[in-house]
């Protein structure tokens, strides 16, 4: 099993192996180019989150900077808005539904670790690696994540949901709710 199988299938998985690198710095290239080009170059800006990206939707708009890992295992439906800064750590899968709207700064992590540091960090004579392993992310339709909101590894969201700005999604989110807080707990049905 190569390391990217790893990756993807939720094992521990080497960082730092040549694929992985190489997708690593392919994603650096073009998220480089996509930040600093100009906003009115629509096209470009297509072609490039095209090629960025497992899947992205008929009007998806993504406001620059944005950052990524890979970008290859981010899937983002139509019409989708994800606003400036923010972070997609998509070790794993990243799906988003249609019609969403991502404000600034929110963060989706998809990478986690051991808790314990004696068994997170390996250490081969001057070499340093730490333990990752990763679970997959899903947002449904019609989701509306306020900014500054963290997702955690193996978070589900499901359609029609509201979160508060500022909140750390560390569990699933049913259907229909308006959810906020550290942590994220349903306040309502909507």
């Amino acid at each position: 099993m190569t390391e990217k199988e790893k990756m993807l299938n939720g094992d521990f998985y080497d960082s730092r192996d040549p694929e992985l690198l190489k997708l690593y710095h392919t994603a650096r290239r073009l998220l480089q180019e996509y930040n600093n080009l100009n906003s009115e170059l629509a096209q470009e800006r297509e072609r490039i989150l095209n090629e960025l990206f497992e899947f992205k939707g008929s009007g998806v708009w993504i406001e620059a900077p944005f950052f990524c890992d890979y970008g290859q295992n981010i899937s983002i439906g139509k019409n989708t808005f994800v606003n400036t800064n923010c972070m997609f750590l998509d070790n794993n899968k990243i799906s988003i539904g249609e019609n969403g709207l991502i404000a600034p700064y929110v963060q989706i992590y998809t990478a986690t670790h051991p808790l314990k540091a004696s068994e997170r960090i390996i250490k081969k004579g001057r070499d340093t690696r730490y333990l990752t392993s990763t679970m997959p992310v899903s947002i449904g339709d019609n989701v509306w994540i306020g900014g500054n909101s963290i997702v955690f590894p193996g978070v589900s969201i499901g359609d029609n949901v509201t979160i508060g700005a500022g909140s750390v999604v560390s569990g699933d989110i049913p259907n229909g709710v308006l959810v906020f807080g550290n942590p994220c707990k349903v306040i309502k049905k909507i």
